[in-house]
């Protein structure tokens, strides 16, 4: 029963660490990144779709992405949708390729951009230690119902403690990664 605790724990900390990338992938440094319009949406034919599913996205070189829409009428609903998303863009559109320049990020900019990797992190660090917390009542619980001693219990908390720590760890290094590559010039 320990080790399903201490299982789950792990999966559900490996999990919330991915998230936290994730997350990262999505904010704009001054390199181009496909990933950067990936929660874009786009009416295609009465329904929303994700960009990915109407246009091919591509890195044209290190400051430009290019969207290539799938059907030349997209081309507009694509490029409206990159507008109004608050990515701060503005597409040029060439027939049907849509270029999207990133300009360079102001120093002030950049701060934002730390301040939000730094928040995101946070965000991270909370989701595992309400991890934590649940494998912890689990425990108890089991040490209220018997079916595990006091020892094991506090074995059990030690793994755990561990396991956050090594998680909290990876998510430091992560913005600390992302914040270096934000303030790049």
């Amino acid at each position: 029963m320990i080790e399903e605790i201490l299982a789950d724990s792990k999966v559900r900390m490996k999990k919330s660490a991915e998230s936290v990338a994730s997350e990262f992938s999505r904010i704009r440094t001054g390199r181009a990144s496909t990933a950067l319009l990936d929660h874009i949406q786009v009416d295609y034919y009465g329904s929303a779709v994700p960009l990915t599913q109407a246009a091919t996205v591509s890195v044209g070189d290190a400051r430009t992405l290019v969207v290539q829409a799938w059907e030349r009428s997209m081309v507009p609903v694509i490029e409206k949708a990159i507008i109004e998303s608050d990515l701060g863009l503005n597409p040029v559109t060439a027939g049907e390729v849509i270029r999207i320049p990133l300009p360079a990020l102001t120093e002030e900019r950049r701060k934002e951009m730390t301040k939000l990797v730094r928040q995101e992190g946070e965000n991270g660090k909370i989701a595992i230690r309400n991890i934590r917390r649940d494998a912890l009542g689990d425990l108890r619980e089991m040490v209220k119902e018997k079916l595990i001693g006091e020892d094991e219990e506090k074995r059990a908390e030690t793994q755990i403690q561990e396991l956050t720590d090594h998680s909290v760890a990876k998510i430091d290094a992560l913005v600390g990664e992302k914040e270096a590559e934000v303030m790049e010039v």
